[in-house]
């Protein structure tokens, strides 16, 4: 069984909780996903089973979207509602105008630090057991982009959004910069991803559901390695270049950027290469 499963996270479980239930479910040998979300998140969890698991690092390089609420007044050590609350601020009056302003530094490309809980590494240590530990060390900032940020609802404490963001952006650390840039805190309280990549909530089958299916079923729901990858510009060889791919030979195409994909007559995926001097440079060959 070779392809992407695109779960549909429950709250609760880890993203490994997922991956081992789908991999006992499946009786699949190998299986791993492609961007953690946090046990309180749900939503789309592509899930890369067999041959699918060789791409999984390029399937994470997508886009992520999301819907968000953002509780006001109350910021915790882990910037989402798992945490413990460090400091209650009462929240001022809230009108539309006064929360678009609030929001307008956060849509572009902008820095953004990373939250002390969360697995970036300094130093060989991941930044959440440096965390868990009592430490709390300077972390540099990091480059990200919000492609959109729409204010959906609010009420007195809590607001609505949703975001569609680059890859390595932290929604809580979002919530976490909104309660300062209003001046009572905040912090995520509730979390669902709608898209990561080509992958949406339409094509997500609910983890519950998973074992009351049919093998032949859930091979029908798979998103093959060609069709997970649609991010990344398309090489089409015809039979004779596609030997000479399977072969990894060279072969010479018209000049693309970055990394693409080369997919053979049949529409199967050949390789994952860059184009360097008009020739593909194979990155990974699956045939």
């Amino acid at each position: 069984m070779d392809g992407v499963l695109v779960i549909d996270k429950p709250l609760g479980p880890t993203s490994f909780d997922v991956v081992r239930q789908v991999r006992s479910l499946l009786k699949v040998k190998k299986a791993g996903h492609t961007g953690t979300l946090d046990p309180m998140a749900t939503g789309v969890l592509p899930v890369c089973l067999g041959e699918a698991t060789k791409v999984a690092g390029y399937i994470t390089e997508g886009d992520k979207a999301y819907d968000a609420v953002v509780r006001l007044g109350v910021e915790t050590d882990t910037q989402d509602a798992q945490g413990k609350a460090t400091s209650q601020s009462p929240v001022p009056p809230l009108t539309a105008a006064v929360l678009e302003a609030v929001l307008a530094p956060f849509r572009g490309t902008f820095e953004q630090v990373p939250p002390m809980y969360s697995a970036v590494k300094i130093a060989g240590k991941r930044l959440y057991e440096l965390a868990r530990a009592g430490e709390e060390v300077e972390r540099a900032s990091r480059t990200v982009t919000v492609h959109e940020l729409v204010l959906r609802d609010f009420s007195a404490d809590r607001l609505t959004l949703s975001v569609r963001c680059s890859k390595g952006f932290y929604v809580r650390t979002l919530a976490y910069d909104i309660g300062r840039a209003l001046g009572c805190g905040a912090h995520l309280e509730a979390l669902r991803r709608t898209a990561s990549g080509p992958f949406t909530l339409a094509r997500a089958l609910p983890l519950g559901d998973l074992a009351s299916l049919s093998r032949e079923t859930v091979a029908g729901r798979l998103v093959s390695l060609g069709d997970a990858l649609t991010e990344l510009p398309l090489v089409r060889v015809g039979a004779e270049d596609a030997k000479r791919v399977s072969h990894g030979v060279p072969v010479e195409v018209s000049p693309l950027p970055g990394k693409v994909r080369v997919l053979g007559p049949d529409g199967a995926l050949l390789a994952m290469a860059e184009v360097v001097g008009g020739r593909l440079r194979y990155l990974r060959v699956f045939v």
